[in-house]
């Protein structure tokens, strides 16, 4: 199985090539502040029912160290956390947040450096009432993320690997980022310019 680690070097603008546009999260879902580090690890999954934080709350104490916090939340309108509950999952060793939620006091978590990919931001906090499995699928910017996927977080989006493509995701990344490094930009000029001539004339297109 591949190392989660070895894809904080690949950026999602790569990985999403590799993997397909069906596991590349819905714009919607960005960094609350920036510039964003990028975060990769497996995903512990939490699902919030409206107005509610508890299972996210009780998700920091429970998740490995190096996981991503990916939590479906019913709606954005309170607060999944502040940054208290930030500054405990940065110190337990969570690599980060990726929501359809929001959080609160994020003046508070872009000095702690804590990585939180949401929705935005709103100051009423919800209510610790009700929790739900976790580690259960989740539906999170248009992509189901099962337990254990690979999520990879950066300013250029957020993408999530199947636990069981993530040898073949890897290799594939790896090969196309090595064979991009090596190309200077005269000859992706060159290829590029060869390319649009191609599908110009294609389309029917002269001049």
């Amino acid at each position: 199985m591949a190392d989660h680690a070895a894809f904080r070097d690949l950026s999602p603008t790569t990985l999403a090539e590799a993997v397909g546009r069906a596991q590349v999260m819905d714009l919607d879902i960005s960094p609350l502040w920036g510039p964003a580090p990028r975060i990769a690890g497996p995903a512990f999954t939490v699902r919030c029912p409206a107005g509610d934080q508890l299972g996210l709350h009780a998700a920091i104490y429970r998740a490995e160290p190096g996981s991503v916090l990916v939590v479906e939340a019913a709606d954005a309108r309170f607060a999944l956390a502040g940054g208290n509950v930030c500054a405990i999952a940065q110190r337990r060793g969570i690599a980060g947040f990726v929501m359809n939620g929001a959080i609160r006091d994020v003046a508070e978590v872009r000095a702690s450096g804590f990585p939180v990919y949401a929705k935005g931001v709103v100051p009423i906090p919800g209510d610790k009432r009700t929790v739900e499995p976790f580690n259960e699928p989740v539906r999170v910017g248009g992509v189901i993320v099962h337990a254990g996927d690979i999520v990879v977080a950066d300013e250029e989006g957020i993408v999530v690997v199947p636990q069981g493509r993530a040898d073949e995701v890897l290799t594939t990344a790896r090969a196309k980022a090595a064979k991009e490094a090596a190309l200077t930009l005269d000859a992706w000029e060159a290829d590029h310019r060869a390319r649009i001539d191609d599908s110009l004339k294609a389309a029917g297109f002269e001049g």
